[in-house]
């Protein structure tokens, strides 16, 4: 393995769906500082939808898991625009992760593994790995639902407050949050788990050319 690969251990399929998620988050992030909630809400939808277009023109198939993620975003997000309340785009990292997690561990309940399911051409792992690299991250979800919940209600949307030397809205605050410390965390946590995951890893399979 590369020193590069050690270093960044993501695939050209996985970094996108890392930008599709946070890309739109940065973009709400600028416009919702310039124009308000409303606007950055509808930023956010827009960036969304193009990730996802971005996403079937490069791998020409459904990205399962951006797609239910990025659906749910869209719907908490028209939420927001129809009744002007940022609660519901908030809320709505709470609901999914804490909804996914529970699905996940369910899932491993009655031996069916999602993430072997939907990843498994992007990582490949025995099933005792796929098993502990499902329950890293239900658990995972679950500390991020709870963070979340714990900033949203900390900082509220009608409320300006000075972090770092500005002076930003609940919203903002927010979204730094999810930026500044979510992220770096979520890709941080993924790396450890890669290189913990190692012993369970199978050799990648031949790449696969056909005509599209």
């Amino acid at each position: 393995m590369s020193r590069l690969k050690k270093l960044f251990p993501f695939n050209a399929e996985q970094t996108i769906n890392i930008l599709s998620e946070f890309g739109p988050l940065i973009t709400m992030f600028v416009v919702n500082a310039v124009a308000g909630i409303e606007a950055g809400t509808w930023a956010l939808l827009i960036t969304t939808v193009l990730a996802i277009g971005v996403m079937f023109y490069m791998f020409r198939r459904p990205p399962i898991f951006p797609l239910i993620a990025s659906t749910v975003t869209i719907v908490f997000g028209a939420m927001t625009i129809i009744t002007g309340d940022p609660m519901w785009v908030q809320i709505k990292v709470t609901i999914f992760n804490a909804l996914f997690a529970i699905f996940l561990i369910g899932g491993l309940a009655i031996k069916h593994n999602f993430f072997k399911f939907v990843f498994h051409e992007t990582f490949h792992y025995t099933d005792e790995g796929w098993n502990k690299f499902t329950w890293s991250f239900a658990l995972f979800f679950i500390l991020t639902a709870v963070a979340n919940e714990y900033v949203r209600q900390t900082y509220l949307d009608d409320h300006l407050y000075r972090i770092l030397g500005y002076t930003m809205n609940g919203v903002n605050v927010w979204i730094l949050f999810k930026i500044a410390i979510v992220l770096p965390l979520s890709m941080l946590y993924a790396w450890f788990l890669t290189r913990v995951l190692q012993k369970y890893r199978l050799p990648d399979p031949p790449p696969h050319i056909g005509s599209h």
